[in-house]
């Protein structure tokens, strides 16, 4: 009698637990960049290009940038 009450409780334990994660799943818009964002990710990407380039230029025996 104890193993059922126990199963019964799972299950409507489970039952309502899958019931809030279907409701709560609601779809999302996925948003553009924004142009300063893009502006944003270039100077990152033009920082490190540049601390890059920099490096390999302080050391001599060194000489491509790769």
């Amino acid at each position: 009698m104890m193993a059922y009450q126990l199963e019964s409780l799972v299950q409507s334990i489970k039952k309502k637990v899958s019931g809030a994660l279907k409701k709560s799943k609601k779809p999302y818009v996925k948003m553009d960049k924004s142009s300063s964002v893009r502006v944003e990710i270039r100077s990152r990407k033009a920082r490190k290009l540049i601390d890059k380039t920099l490096k390999v230029a302080d050391q001599p025996g060194k000489r491509s940038v790769s």
